[in-house]
Protein backbone atom coordinates (compact mmCIF):
# COMPACT_ATOMS: atom_id res chain seq x y z
CA UNK A 1 0.00 0.00 0.00
CA UNK A 2 1.28 3.51 -0.74
CA UNK A 3 2.42 5.77 2.09
CA UNK A 4 -0.33 8.21 1.13
CA UNK A 5 -3.03 5.58 1.68
CA UNK A 6 -1.48 4.44 4.97
CA UNK A 7 -1.42 8.08 6.14
CA UNK A 8 -5.12 8.40 5.27
CA UNK A 9 -6.02 5.17 7.10
CA UNK A 10 -3.94 6.14 10.16
CA UNK A 11 -5.69 9.53 10.27
CA UNK A 12 -9.04 7.74 10.17
CA UNK A 13 -8.04 5.30 12.93
CA UNK A 14 -6.58 8.02 15.19
CA UNK A 15 -9.45 10.42 14.38
CA UNK A 16 -7.14 13.29 13.40
CA UNK A 17 -6.31 15.08 10.15
CA UNK A 18 -3.79 13.65 7.70
CA UNK A 19 -1.39 16.54 8.39
CA UNK A 20 -1.14 15.37 12.02
CA UNK A 21 0.16 11.92 11.11
CA UNK A 22 3.93 11.35 11.55
CA UNK A 23 5.55 8.38 9.82
CA UNK A 24 9.08 7.34 10.81
CA UNK A 25 11.22 8.02 7.71
CA UNK A 26 13.72 5.30 8.71
CA UNK A 27 11.02 2.57 8.62
CA UNK A 28 9.16 3.60 5.47
CA UNK A 29 9.50 0.05 3.98
CA UNK A 30 7.38 -1.38 6.83
CA UNK A 31 4.72 1.24 6.13
CA UNK A 32 4.65 0.34 2.42
CA UNK A 33 4.28 -3.37 3.32
CA UNK A 34 1.08 -2.71 5.31
CA UNK A 35 -1.98 -4.10 3.51
CA UNK A 36 -4.89 -3.90 5.96
CA UNK A 37 -6.21 -1.57 8.65
CA UNK A 38 -4.97 -4.12 11.19
CA UNK A 39 -1.44 -3.67 9.80
CA UNK A 40 -1.76 0.12 10.18
CA UNK A 41 -2.99 -0.35 13.79
CA UNK A 42 0.04 -2.58 14.48
CA UNK A 43 2.36 0.16 13.07
CA UNK A 44 0.67 2.73 15.32
CA UNK A 45 1.12 0.48 18.36
CA UNK A 46 4.82 -0.12 17.54
CA UNK A 47 5.45 3.64 17.18
CA UNK A 48 6.24 3.71 13.45
CA UNK A 49 3.18 5.91 12.94
CA UNK A 50 2.42 8.59 15.53
CA UNK A 51 -0.05 11.41 16.07
CA UNK A 52 1.48 14.90 16.01
CA UNK A 53 0.29 17.45 18.60
CA UNK A 54 -2.28 19.97 17.34
CA UNK A 55 -0.75 23.19 16.08
CA UNK A 56 -1.86 26.27 17.96
CA UNK A 57 -2.97 29.37 16.05
CA UNK A 58 -0.18 31.85 15.38
CA UNK A 59 0.09 34.73 17.86
CA UNK A 60 1.81 36.94 15.27
CA UNK A 61 -1.32 38.87 14.32
CA UNK A 62 -2.17 39.46 17.98
CA UNK A 63 1.36 40.74 18.66
CA UNK A 64 1.17 43.07 15.70
CA UNK A 65 -2.19 44.37 16.92
CA UNK A 66 -1.24 45.04 20.54
CA UNK A 67 -0.82 48.67 21.50
CA UNK A 68 -2.01 49.92 18.13
CA UNK A 69 -4.90 52.26 17.65
CA UNK A 70 -6.51 52.14 14.22
CA UNK A 71 -8.46 54.91 12.52
CA UNK A 72 -11.75 53.20 13.37
CA UNK A 73 -11.43 53.93 17.09
CA UNK A 74 -10.58 57.63 16.67
CA UNK A 75 -13.29 60.14 17.38
CA UNK A 76 -12.95 63.66 16.03
CA UNK A 77 -10.45 65.32 13.73
CA UNK A 78 -6.74 65.45 14.53
CA UNK A 79 -7.06 69.04 15.70
CA UNK A 80 -9.90 68.13 18.03
CA UNK A 81 -7.86 65.33 19.59
CA UNK A 82 -4.89 67.62 20.14
CA UNK A 83 -6.78 70.24 22.19
CA UNK A 84 -5.42 68.98 25.49
CA UNK A 85 -1.80 69.45 24.43
CA UNK A 86 -2.66 72.84 22.93
CA UNK A 87 -4.26 73.97 26.21
CA UNK A 88 -1.18 72.87 28.16
CA UNK A 89 1.17 74.74 25.80
CA UNK A 90 -0.90 77.94 25.89
CA UNK A 91 -1.13 77.88 29.69
CA UNK A 92 2.63 77.43 30.00
CA UNK A 93 3.28 80.33 27.60
CA UNK A 94 0.82 82.61 29.39
CA UNK A 95 2.44 81.78 32.74
CA UNK A 96 5.84 82.69 31.28
CA UNK A 97 4.49 85.97 29.89
CA UNK A 98 3.03 86.93 33.28
CA UNK A 99 6.35 86.19 35.00
CA UNK A 100 8.25 88.30 32.48
CA UNK A 101 5.73 91.15 32.82
CA UNK A 102 5.94 91.09 36.64
CA UNK A 103 9.79 91.12 36.51
CA UNK A 104 9.71 94.05 34.12
CA UNK A 105 11.39 92.21 31.27
CA UNK A 106 8.33 92.80 29.06
CA UNK A 107 6.27 96.02 29.02
CA UNK A 108 2.51 95.93 29.45
CA UNK A 109 1.88 96.83 25.80
CA UNK A 110 4.31 94.16 24.54
CA UNK A 111 2.79 91.66 27.01
CA UNK A 112 -0.64 92.31 25.50
CA UNK A 113 0.67 91.89 21.94
CA UNK A 114 2.48 88.65 22.83
CA UNK A 115 -0.54 87.37 24.76
CA UNK A 116 -2.70 87.72 21.66
CA UNK A 117 -0.01 86.03 19.54
CA UNK A 118 0.03 83.11 22.01
CA UNK A 119 -3.75 82.96 21.76
CA UNK A 120 -3.45 82.80 17.97
CA UNK A 121 -1.01 79.88 18.18
CA UNK A 122 2.01 81.81 16.88
CA UNK A 123 4.44 79.94 19.16
CA UNK A 124 4.68 76.16 19.26
CA UNK A 125 6.53 76.19 22.59
CA UNK A 126 7.86 78.36 25.43
CA UNK A 127 11.34 78.22 23.92
CA UNK A 128 10.15 79.71 20.62
CA UNK A 129 8.35 82.45 22.55
CA UNK A 130 11.55 83.25 24.51
CA UNK A 131 13.57 83.32 21.27
CA UNK A 132 11.05 85.71 19.74
CA UNK A 133 11.28 88.05 22.78
CA UNK A 134 15.10 87.87 22.60
CA UNK A 135 15.05 88.79 18.90
CA UNK A 136 12.75 91.75 19.68
CA UNK A 137 15.21 92.93 22.35
CA UNK A 138 18.12 92.68 19.91
CA UNK A 139 16.26 94.85 17.43
CA UNK A 140 15.33 97.23 20.23
CA UNK A 141 11.56 96.76 19.81
CA UNK A 142 11.00 95.38 23.34
CA UNK A 143 10.91 97.76 26.29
Amino acid sequence: MSVKTVRRLAADILKVGESRIWIDPARIEEVEDAVTRADVRRLIKSGVIRERPPSTPSRGRVRARSGRRGPGSRKGAKGARMTVTWVEKVRAQRRLLKQLRDKGVVSRSLYRRLYLMVKGGAFPSRRVLMNYIASLKERGEAA
